[in-house]
């Protein structure tokens, strides 16, 4: 796997779980406390989730720019005839 899938897995996996936790939240079965807890938790995730998005996000940038050198630098081409 390359850096790139595990990031987009881990990404995948937080906003999964914190789909799960706040239709969790809304179970009214579910006292203040535990409700408190829940919260707590997605706001951490939150942070983590964040996080993985910016590592992502420069990912991406990194490689763009990679691609527009290797581009430019073959319209840079001097081509000489020999005889």
């Amino acid at each position: 796997m390359t850096e790139l899938d595990i990031l987009s897995r881990k990404i995948h996996e937080l906003r999964d779980w914190q789909t799960a936790a706040w239709r969790q939240v809304a179970d009214p079965v579910l006292t203040v406390f535990e409700r408190r807890e829940i919260r707590n938790h997605i706001k951490e995730s939150d942070g983590e989730l964040r996080r993985y998005l910016a590592m992502m996000s420069d990912w991406l940038r990194l490689q763009a720019r990679a691609v527009e050198k290797a581009g430019d630098s073959f319209a840079k081409l001097e081509f000489r005839l020999l005889a």
